[in-house]
């Protein structure tokens, strides 16, 4: 993955990141608030070699630069340790005196800072206090070369022994900060297995891939459909309207020997907008002028009746199965558009669908209307579309965007494969408008009285 593709990624799943990083706050900050307060005491020393001539000031500062490291093991060792366990009102044990006290040399110098820690700030300069003198002492001890009055090291305290004002630990901005910088390295390595692991479509030229065809029209979502029951709607100039004009369009034109007739709608899984890009075809078709029908090949779960707000009682499975003739079911519905419904659901969908009488129906309505759309049923769970498909001119394959797989979708084009079902093309819907290339509606004063409401994919 390059930069561009990281930047993709952290674009479209900022909220991972951002998740991440308010979680890794929030527990730093209850974990900082419950630890306990350490409070620190320091006292500073000073290393000289007294009796060394002015010849001798530059070996002597090396020469006591070079043993600041023995004397900051000296502050652990047993020589100090164990008096100052010792030492009455102390009350510290000489493990606990090991892991308090730290030392630190000030870098070109021959200082030594000391340092005691603890969680009561009285104990800490306590012990910091009692262990000045013991030190001191010690390092006179060690140094002493036989003569008193002529010690080779001697150390004086130059700063201290004094509280430092504030908790040593926790720091709440270090804590805070490694947290953040946690979090966000978290989110990040999450967004960027969330994409890899992602499967679902979400590109145009990804769907012509898998289904060997061109994709037809990116339909965005419609946020402004009302969110009610019964059929909804789109505004005819919003831009979902619009691309399903330029599906039309292009559906017209995607046979270039013969006009496409008759069109098999369907999808790879339910709940693809499958419905609602038939029912806007069926309109936009009646729109240009012609005689349009469309046929609720759904025998399982029938929506195109209720949707319309048309009756279900009779239709498709009661012509097929010879109870009715085709005129007495077929329902007018605007100018230039009829439905035929279902029907009551059949035992034997499958059957019916595939049996010579629906081959005799499909060229039936082949001469009786210019345009015939078939709203066919899923393809993974069912083979009924697969069957319409093959005595169709195509099939018209609808996937939602970031939600189909594309595993589903090679199934569903193996499925029209296995009948030799020609696919027309694709439709990327319920595409989110930040992706989705828009183009202006038409601002006409007569768009709106022209263009039918179009169905919207919201719920269907």
């Amino acid at each position: 993955m390059g930069l561009r593709d990281y930047i993709r990624v952290a674009r479209r799943h900022w909220w991972i990141v951002a998740a991440s990083i308010v979680l890794a706050l929030t527990v730093a900050l209850v974990v900082t608030f419950r630890m306990p307060k350490t409070y620190a005491a320091d006292v500073t020393f000073f290393f000289t070699t007294p009796n060394a001539q002015a010849a001798d000031l530059y070996p002597a500062s090396m020469f006591s630069q070079a043993r600041l490291k023995s004397y900051a093991a000296l502050l652990t060792s047993d020589r100090i340790i164990v008096p100052l366990a010792a030492t009455p009102g102390l009350g510290v044990s000489r493990d606990d005196l090991v892991q308090q006290i730290t030392s630190q040399t000030v870098a070109d110098t021959v200082m030594l800072v000391v340092s005691v820690q603890d969680r009561s700030r009285q104990k800490a300069l306590q012990t910091v206090t009692a262990l000045t003198p013991l030190f001191e002492k010690v390092v006179g001890t060690l140094e002493n070369t036989g003569d008193a009055s002529k010690p080779t090291i001697r150390v004086e305290v130059v700063a201290g022994p004094e509280l430092e004002p504030d908790p040593v630990s926790p720091k709440i901005l270090n804590n805070l900060s490694l947290a953040g910088l946690a979090g966000l390295m978290v989110g990040a390595a999450l967004a960027v297995a969330r994409e890899v692991s992602d499967s679902s479509l979400r590109t145009a030229e990804a769907l012509q891939t898998l289904i060997g065809a061109p994709v037809l029209a990116q339909v965005p979502i419609d946020t402004s459909a009302p969110s009610r029951s019964g059929p909804f709607v789109s505004d005819p100039q919003s831009p979902r309207a619009e691309a399903l004009r330029r599906l039309r369009t292009n559906l017209q034109y995607a046979d270039a020997d013969r006009p496409v007739q008759v069109v098999a709608v369907t999808s790879a899984v339910p709940a693809e907008g499958r419905s609602a890009t038939a029912c806007s075809l069926a309109l936009l078709f009646a729109e240009s002028g012609g005689r349009v029908l469309i046929v609720d090949a759904e025998l399982r779960h029938p929506r195109l009746a209720a949707f319309l707000g048309r009756e279900n009682a009779a239709g498709l499975s009661t012509v097929l199965t010879g109870a009715v003739a085709l005129d007495e079911v077929l329902q007018p519905w605007g100018a230039g558009l009829w439905l035929l419904s279902s029907g009551q659901t059949p035992p034997n969908p499958s059957e019916l669908l595939s049996s010579s009488r629906m081959t005799d129906l499909v060229e039936e309505l082949r001469g009786r209307f210019d345009v015939v759309i078939f709203d066919c049923p899923p393809l993974l769970p069912v083979t009924d579309a697969a069957v319409i498909a093959a005595r169709s001119d195509g099939a018209l394959f609808v996937a939602r965007a970031r939600r189909t797989k594309s595993a589903q979708v090679t199934g569903a084009v193996r499925a029209l494969h296995a009948v030799n079902a020609r696919i027309l093309g694709g439709v990327l819907n319920m595409v989110p408008a930040k992706g989705h290339e828009t183009f202006p509606a038409y601002e006409t004063a007569t768009a709106a009285e022209e263009n039918p409401k179009i169905p919207s994919a919201r719920s269907h």
